[in-house]
């Protein structure tokens, strides 16, 4: 059933040591952890990367303490036959498709016979899904019920979970387990450098602020389990900071929402043999039927006998999808770049422009989308950039006609002189954004024999899809700005 890590035999040694630490290196782990919570809470947007780099080194430091003890996974490949016979023997057929390992995408599920769409593929019954249901089943059920933090993430509740069916041998789940990967390609485990690939890219600060993130809930887990009786929780004694980050990630790219028994309310879920599926896209095909208690996976479109089986993840940027899935998608149809505007509060138009952004339920200052395709800009950016470029005259006229809804139509023109300002503004902030595109000698171009790391190609390709938005919004503000100046000279 897998190997038993070096530290999962020294937690079960008569003294009791935490993971098999001696006492001066449990002492020094507390004081590290601490150090690390402290750290974590404080603010860092004033130097987010100086304040991660700290946060980093204390984090190595506890890897490096917690070294050999870390769980050691065995190869997932060998454990595919007893899974697929625990799907088997739990009523899911598996006739029409197999797990097969493809030269991109890695591991993924296979049509063994000839699918047509909307077809059902796959059927898993609630009983083998990992929930935060489940989850209150074990002796996290006392723990989430008086612990703010667990009540408040169930996906680290499912970590957690995970966490403690992985030190069970004898868990109903592990013959799912042992084949889910022994590591990712999230964020989490990039280096510094690699993350410095980012730089440019507004998901930069979401990779260094989910770091910190996980980094502050493993320290805050860590003391919240040392001070828990032994034999409460196996995680008193087998709770490093490889293996949150493991577990944690292994639900970010694999979690999925299902109702409850009563349809009330939706939970948290690993569904296992389902979560192999790859990415691709199209729309939702997989549903949960509450009748048979059950989820259920529909074909996406027709599929040859021996072609990967895709599924359809969502409408997620290749920033999301990085960030949770730890992959991106060139042909991402639903790709989108956040840039970031506002009105100061220093414009003496202020009231006024925000007034009107109030009206129509938009933010005064945030992230606002350019999106991939033709039509980079959707009504919400029209609307504030029209707003953000107009004066006196134009704001109270706008306001007393009550016409705001045509501010957000692309169709609708304002007024000359406004949509000149518009599309210049717009021309001159891409132009702008794209500078910080250009700092690396090969643009972000990827080669079949680059020798860089696969977390470097990923930070590439993301720099690289961001990039291609930028140029085209660019090029869509420069046509309709020319457009403005042809009809003032006619």
């Amino acid at each position: 059933m897998g190997r038993k890590s070096k530290r999962s035999k020294a937690a079960s040694n008569e003294n009791g040591d935490s993971g098999g630490l001696s006492k001066s290196q449990r002492k020094e782990l507390m004081d590290l952890t601490k150090q690390l919570l402290e750290k974590c809470v404080k603010p860092s947007e004033q130097n987010e990367w100086g304040n991660f780099l700290e946060i980093h080194d204390l984090v190595e430091r506890v890897r490096k303490l917690q070294e050999g003890h870390n769980f050691l996974p065995g190869d997932r490949e060998t454990h595919f036959p007893v899974f697929l016979t625990w799907l088997k023997d739990n009523w899911v057929d598996t006739t029409a498709v197999s797990i097969r390992k493809f030269e991109h995408t890695g591991y993924g599920l296979e049509a063994k016979k000839e699918v047509q769409e909307s077809q059902l593929l796959l059927t898993i019954p609630r009983k083998l899904m990992l929930t935060t249901e489940s989850a209150k089943l074990t002796c996290l059920g006392s723990l989430v019920d008086s612990d703010p933090l667990l009540q408040s993430m169930p996906t680290v509740v499912l970590a957690l979970h995970l966490l403690i069916e992985r030190c069970d041998v004898n868990s109903l789940w592990r013959p799912y387990i042992d084949t889910l990967p022994e590591s990712f390609s999230t964020p989490l485990y990039f280096t510094p450098d690699e993350i410095q690939l980012l730089k440019g890219s507004p998901v930069m600060s979401e990779v260094l602020k989910q770091y910190k993130h996980i980094a502050r809930q493993y320290a805050y887990l860590h003391k919240l389990f040392q001070g828990l009786p032994d034999g409460k929780c196996p995680l008193k004694h087998q709770f490093t900071y490889d293996d949150y980050r493991w577990a944690v990630s292994a639900i970010m790219t694999r979690q999925n929402q299902i109702p409850t028994p009563d349809g009330q309310q939706m939970i948290n879920a690993l569904i296992p043999f389902w979560d192999m599926c790859n990415h691709t896209n199209g729309q939702f095909t997989t549903d949960y039927n509450l009748e048979k208690d059950c989820s259920e996976c529909f074909a996406l479109r027709n599929f040859k006998e021996g072609e990967q089986i895709y599924i359809f993840y969502g409408s997620r940027s290749n920033a999301q999808l990085l960030l949770y899935s730890g992959f991106v998608f060139p042909e991402n149809q639903n790709d989108t770049l956040d840039i970031k505007l506002g009105i100061s509060k220093n414009d003496p138009l202020y009231t006024l422009k925000i007034n009107l952004l109030t009206k129509l339920g938009i933010i005064g200052s945030g992230m606002f989308s350019l999106y991939c395709g033709e039509q980079p800009v959707d009504s919400k950016l029209l609307a504030f950039l029209r707003i953000f470029n107009m004066n006196e005259e134009q704001l109270k006229q706008i306001s007393e006609e009550e016409c705001l809804e045509k501010l957000g139509d692309l169709e609708s023109d304002v007024s000359q002189e406004l949509e000149q300002k518009v599309w210049s503004f717009l021309e001159t902030r891409c132009s702008l954004l794209l500078r910080s595109y250009q700092n690396f000698e090969d643009n972000g171009k990827i080669s079949d024999g680059d020798t860089r790391s696969d977390n470097a190609r990923l930070c590439l390709q993301l720099r690289k899809c961001e990039k291609s938005i930028l140029q085209k919004t660019l090029e869509f503000a420069k046509s309709k700005k020319e457009k403005y100046n042809i009809n003032e000279l006619a």
